[in-house]
């Protein structure tokens, strides 16, 4: 929460860094007043383009961190599987992020109602705050599944006058929920029913809603979920699913390629610019690809998609013949050797994996045998192909990060009908969970249990900072079930695989000069450090931790009718 006050004053004193938000348009980049600004309907979907980027930036690491690193998907070094140290720097800037993205709301929202000009119309009002309170719901989402009980920051302006800010006591878990519920309910009496390209509209609040009540339904509750919530999920996923318009993008991998930036398979996206200034553009890339892959510097081939997300797809990295390709999923989500893409390196005839590590990048470089697709623009050619325009350099592609799709509630959708019975064949809940396999080129199913939704989310959304979240859920009212599927994950890796020489003449992977097949595994990897109950909630840094003391205190009962948006 450090950053908050700074964040604060800032946009109090200007509207500022507007050039790197307005990912449609690109307007002046001069610094307005707020009391010039606000005068048209455009500067006032421009003073939301903030929220779509920026304040979100250094929230990424976490964003695969939390969501694939700690549920399994992804392999990182020893040491980073899991998030349990308040004073690691990716803690205290992911918090800080999102805090930032919740102050930025807050005071954009203060800023609409008090400059907008007469020459804004109602509509125009509306959609920047409907679009504007769906991020704060969002910042507030992922806080109270990483840190449980938070603090309700509801007016800025408020807090600061009245110097609560810094000792302000955490909302139960519940209070938070509800508060992230009546936060959508105005977005969604604000929003149009459709906006433009890329933007915000009522169908997105909606999915978003219907994930929450899907969340809520099994807080404080023990082997079952509130019908309620559940009825409530179902509603709201129905209302996306049957009434938006929107359909499933034939090509699962086109959703994640930067001409289709604006898919309308995204409900909410963050859209980046590719510029060197800090926090513009996606940093994912480099984070994740191996060296070699593009100009400039990626630094991603010492991890990769683990060895139980590569069984979870039927595959196997040690097999290096008969790629299982069945599911199409598969090749969009982990490149392994003998996969050739025709969008990445379209300059040089498409990227071929196994030419790459034999000729380019000089050896095998994952410890898993696999490397990330998601988030990859590729090389230069393919970024000006795709989006008219050069990378800035590393960590800077132009690739926007799709945070909710519509198969994520199609899948909702078939989650909260199936509710708390052990399987259902219900033919909406069967249309919506059919129609992700029949994209996936996967069998359709005649009834679904619980564990067939849990895994198909994992396959579909794999490398989208989401299943970690899944666990969440699921440890509300089943912790020790949670517990249990995380604790029997493979989560080792080829102790020395980088001096790997794939040959794949006979199917092995064998080492570089004795030619000996070695296929070894890293056995006291995590070994002896089973999850426990404790790790569902994140420790809050320590700069937070410092900066309000009653952090660590016992959460209070709010009273969420007292918070009022206008």
């Amino acid at each position: 929460m450090k950053q908050i006050i700074n964040i604060f004053q800032i946009l109090t004193i200007s509207i500022g860094l507007i050039s790197c938000e307005d990912f449609l348009n690109r307007p002046d980049k001069s610094r307005y007043t707020l009391s010039d600004f606000f005068q048209t309907d455009e500067q006032l979907l421009q003073a939301a383009n903030i929220l779509y980027s920026s304040p979100w930036h250094d929230f990424s690491r976490g964003f695969i961190r939390v969501g694939d690193v700690q549920s399994g998907n992804h392999f990182m070094e020893s040491g980073w599987w899991r998030i349990t140290h308040s004073n690691e720097d990716d803690m205290d800037m992911m918090s800080a992020a999102l805090w930032a993205v919740n102050a930025r709301a807050n005071t954009t929202l203060e800023n609409i109602n008090m400059y907008a000009g007469t020459k804004t119309t109602q509509v125009g009002r509306n959609t920047a705050k409907g679009e504007v309170l769906t991020w704060k719901a969002m910042a507030y989402f992922y806080l109270v599944r990483i840190y449980g009980a938070v603090p309700i920051i509801h007016n800025h302006s408020e807090m600061m006058s009245s110097g609560e800010y810094n000792s302000a006591y955490r909302a139960k878990i519940d209070n938070v929920y509800d508060y992230i519920i009546i936060t959508l309910e105005q977005a969604i009496a604000w929003l149009p029913e459709q906006n433009r390209p890329g933007r915000i509209d009522r169908y997105s609040a909606y999915g978003l809603l219907s994930k929450v009540y899907l969340t809520k339904s099994g807080y404080g509750r023990s082997g079952n979920r509130n019908q309620a919530d559940l009825d409530k999920a179902k509603e709201y996923a129905g209302k996306v699913v049957n009434q938006s318009g929107r359909q499933l993008e034939p090509i699962y991998a086109n959703i994640f390629r930067g001409s289709y930036n604006f898919t309308k398979e995204a409900l909410i996206s963050w859209h980046w610019i590719a510029l060197n200034d800090w926090t513009c553009a996606n940093v994912q890339q480099s984070e994740l690809a191996p060296a070699g892959f593009d100009e400039f510097n990626c630094w991603g081939g010492w991890q990769g998609p683990s060895l139980d997300l590569q069984a979870a797809f039927g595959e196997d990295a040690l097999r290096l013949n008969n790629r299982n390709n069945s599911d199409r999923r598969r090749k969009a989500t982990m490149m392994m050797y003998n996969d050739v893409y025709e969008y990445f390196w379209r300059d040089k005839n498409g990227f071929d994996f196994t030419h790459f590590f034999r000729n380019v990048a000089g050896g095998f470089q994952s410890p898993t045998g696999a490397n990330a697709v998601k988030h990859l623009v590729g090389n230069n050619a393919d970024h000006i192909a795709e989006m008219g325009m050069s990378m800035a350099g590393q960590m800077a592609t132009g690739l926007s990060t799709h945070i909710l799709r519509l198969a994520d509630i199609y899948l909702v959708y078939a989650e909260a009908i199936l509710g708390n019975n052990a399987s259902t064949s219900d033919a909406q809940a069967l249309g919506a969970f059919n129609a992700v396999r029949k994209r996936a080129g996967v069998s359709e199913k005649s009834a679904i249990t619980f564990d067939d939704i849990f895994k198909e989310r994992r396959l579909e959304l794999a490398y989208e900072g989401d299943f970690w979240y899944d666990f969440v859920r699921l440890a509300y009212y089943k912790p020790n079930e949670a517990l249990a599927i995380l604790n029997a994950q493979n989560r080792k890796n080829y102790l020395g695989i980088t001096s790997y020489q794939m040959d794949g003449v006979d199917g092995k992977i064998t080492v570089g000069e004795d030619g000996k097949v070695k296929p070894r595994i890293n056995d006291d990897f995590n070994a002896g450090q089973p999850y426990g109950i404790s790790v569902f909630t994140t420790p809050f840094p320590l700069s937070d931790l410092q900066m309000n003391p009653n952090l660590t205190k016992d959460p209070v009962e709010h009273d969420i009718s007292q918070y009022k948006y206008r």
